[in-house]
């Protein structure tokens, strides 16, 4: 009996053996073990936007919530998750500025375009002016694709009139990407005329803003309006410039409050947050109109590059007033390196530059 039992056995294994083999039956799948790769979106429809993660903590994120008159990306930080933006309004902190509603995170946009004011639109404009201003609308995201190199998000927008007619079509990519301690964003954005021509009339108002956290500004000795602990405006006399270590530098040697009103293939900001040094650079294309750029770069916060407003920034020795065709469009390429350590040199950001500019970028 015992033998008969043992040979029972051998013959179920040995068939239930074949059967596995043959796809009859099926092992249990053992687990997958899956990869994270370093630059990764979140999507977030909910709360309109879209995270950007490298090694799984926060870098920045697309925001377009209702209230705010343009998507940005907010708020951005460094390899080490300092903040270089400035958190006001949506998350305001000690000792922050309460000046420019519309200045958030890192924006594009312009201040005349067909006479309407696309810069410096917010909820602050009372209703009864509002004729005079236009509206960027986050319309939809057109790809999301992670890696270990990179990140790119692909997004449309519409640049509305007062009434909710579409003016411009913009298309942009996002590229999220760095190394060690840099990081970087390309902001590829096209803009494309739709039924009517569109005049971007020469303004100090544009195009590519940053809004810096107050460490990063010039010091200031006048007085002004700051965020105390409680979130509350408070209007102050003499500022306390202790911590404040902002100070600018351009392509051409231009530096602090020089730099305003100048042209420039780069500007390199350097500052230090709770003694990290920090180099934010923003560097200009040789194929965007208008390069290289004049540099609307002010000591309170503003890190902005303007190729369109030439009369305005030159004192009226200069003239462009852009303007596109129905259907035509053009293309701007801007990058930005958010360093963490000592300052980049000259010699380091100029090279960054070569890699941004030269013939074999793929942007």
């Amino acid at each position: 009996m015992k033998r008969h039992k043992h040979i029972f056995w051998v013959t179920a294994l040995l068939v239930t053996t074949l059967l596995i083999s043959a796809g009859f039956i099926l092992k249990k799948p053992s687990p997958v073990q899956t990869k994270t790769q370093k630059f990764t979106l979140v999507a977030d429809a909910k709360n309109k936007r879209v995270d950007v993660l490298v090694d799984g903590q926060p870098f920045t994120s697309y925001f377009y919530p209702n209230d705010l008159m343009k998507p940005v990306l907010y708020p951005i930080r460094t390899s080490k998750g300092t903040l270089i933006t400035r958190g006001w309004p949506y998350d305001p902190r000690p000792g922050e500025r309460v000046d420019h509603p519309h200045h958030v995170g890192l924006w594009f946009n312009y201040g005349d375009v067909n006479g309407l004011d696309f810069w410096n639109n917010s909820t602050a404009i009372e209703a009864s002016k509002k004729s005079g201003y236009g509206t960027i609308k986050h319309n939809k995201i057109l790809k999301m694709t992670n890696g270990d190199n990179q990140a790119e998000l692909a997004v449309t927008m519409d640049w509305q009139k007062p009434d909710g007619t579409n003016l411009l079509r913009e298309d942009t990519r996002f590229v999220f990407s760095g190394s060690g301690d840099n990081r970087y964003i390309d902001r590829i954005t096209t803009l494309t005329a739709l039924k009517e021509e569109v005049v971007f009339k020469d303004n100090k108002e544009g195009v590519i803003g940053l809004r810096l956290a107050r460490e990063l500004e010039h010091p200031s000795d006048k007085p002004e309006v700051f965020t105390d602990a409680s979130g509350k405006a408070t209007p102050v006399a003499k500022l306390n410039n202790e911590g404040v270590t902002g100070k600018y530098r351009s392509s051409e040697g231009k530096e602090g409050d020089a730099v305003w009103g100048t042209r420039g293939k780069w500007v390199n900001l350097t500052g230090t947050i709770k003694a990290e040094p920090i180099s934010l650079v923003m560097l200009d294309n040789p194929q965007n109109v208008g390069y290289p750029t004049y540099w609307h770069a002010r000591g309170y916060g503003l890190f902005a590059a303007n190729p369109l407003g030439q009369k305005a920034l030159s004192d009226g020795k200069e003239e462009l007033n852009f303007k596109l065709a129905p259907g035509k469009s053009v293309t701007f390429r801007h990058r930005l390196i958010v360093h963490s350590g000592s300052s980049l040199t000259d010699d380091q950001v100029n090279a960054e530059y070569q890699k941004f500019a030269g013939k074999n970028s793929k942007l």
